[in-house]
């Protein structure tokens, strides 16, 4: 099924996120931000960065990653080979989902036009 979000397209060792923030460039929304690096192996891969400084309340930054992870999931095909790393803002606490969407749809646009200057 193409719309599940299989283990492979998630960025789970430290050593990616790692990579990212040394040599990934950067895309920025009202509420949220993406760090990407070109892949040689196709697929996108999704990493997050909701901290407590996001919000206190877990339940709040879960609330956020479950819509990180769902508005991926449904773009995931049209986006290029590429690992990405969503950075929230302390003021995504107090959006809605629907505004969280609107940041997130902007920006996997924007990534899907870099596709070719994409670099590395």
């Amino acid at each position: 099924m193409a719309l599940r979000h299989p283990q492979s397209a998630r960025l789970l060792r430290p050593a990616d996120f790692a990579r990212l923030r040394e040599s990934g460039r950067r895309l920025n929304a009202q509420q949220l931000s993406i760090q990407f690096l070109k892949r040689d192996v196709p697929g996108a891969r999704l990493g997050m960065a909701v901290s407590r400084r996001v919000s206190k309340l877990a339940v709040v930054r879960n609330r956020i990653r479950r819509q990180i992870r769902e508005s991926f999931r449904l773009h995931r095909a049209r986006l290029p080979a590429c690992d990405i790393v969503v950075s929230a803002r302390p003021s995504a606490a107090t959006q809605t989902n629907a505004q969280l969407r609107a940041d997130l749809d902007a920006l996997w646009s924007r990534l899907a036009a870099q596709d070719t200057a994409i670099e590395r």
